[in-house]
């Protein structure tokens, strides 16, 4: 199936791993033209040379000009912006009693504030030439709020609100706005050194293989999704083909959630 994205100037945040790397990868298949935008510029470049016609930017997504600064770049690298995919992201295990409102603030800049920022910079741009895709990378913690870390679930609801009010805002415009909601990935935030399944181990007194293989059975699919799945959705939903969705929430979590909405 031709996705239709030959050519597309597509600006990807979080781009240097995990889902983010596998969307510019994804994008880069399809002969978009890929931003690629983080803050380790070394894993950018890294990432950027397997992905074609693609340009990176270094940068911190909580900073307030950052919407300003990627979509400047990208306009002036592929001469337009068509898709943008708020990936950037990160959680903690933290409970709820030890949470400071310094956690509150960062994770409110990084997964609502940024997503707000790139959208309210590029969405505009996307209207004035009456087509443009974008999508939001939320999690299940959004829907089902997780006592691992509350703020990361909190500002995950949040982001699902704000893709929807974008979504309305601009679809008769041509701009479709949507979200993804994956479960658990085979990523480097569970998997890597110091990542989500040590830190429940430490806490727990538990061996990370043992968390991991925990997370895992409590999946109906009895898997973590993987980074390129997730990324295949996305894709999907920055494509020509993806014409009819608008404000969706997809769940792409192994059946994590048990809701069918």
């Amino acid at each position: 199936m031709d996705l239709e994205l030959a050519g597309r100037a597509c600006i990807v945040t979080g781009a240097s791993s995990g889902i983010g790397a596998a969307t510019a990868r994804a994008l880069a298949a399809e002969r978009a033209r890929v931003l690629l935008v983080a803050r380790n510029e070394e894993r950018l470049a890294e990432v950027a040379a397997g992905c074609g016609d693609a340009a990176t930017l270094g940068l911190d997504v909580t900073t307030p000009d950052a919407g300003d600064r990627a979509v400047l770049s990208c306009v002036e690298r592929f001469g337009s912006v068509d898709v943008l995919v708020n990936n950037a992201g990160t959680s903690r295990v933290r409970p709820l009693d030890e949470l400071t409102d310094e956690d509150w603030q960062e994770q409110w800049e990084l997964h609502v504030m940024a997503s707000l920022r790139l959208m309210r910079a590029a969405a505009p741009r996307m209207a004035e030439r009456g087509w443009g895709r974008v999508v939001n990378v939320c999690s299940s913690s959004g829907k089902r709020p997780s006592s691992s870390n509350v703020a990361y679930s909190v500002t995950k609801t949040a982001q699902l609100a704000l893709s929807r009010a974008f979504a309305e805002a601009y679809a008769r415009r041509g701009v479709l706005v949507n979200a993804v909601a994956p479960g658990p990935v085979e990523s480097p935030l569970w998997t890597a050194p110091g990542g989500l399944a040590e830190q429940s181990a430490e806490r727990s007194g538990a061996d990370p293989a043992e968390v991991l293989a925990q997370a895992r059975a409590k999946i109906p699919l009895g898997r973590f999704g993987t980074e390129d799945e997730i990324a295949a959705v996305i894709t999907f939903l920055c494509s020509a083909r993806a014409s009819d969705v608008v404000g969706a929430a997809w769940s792409v979590d192994g059946g994590s959630v048990p809701s069918i909405v």
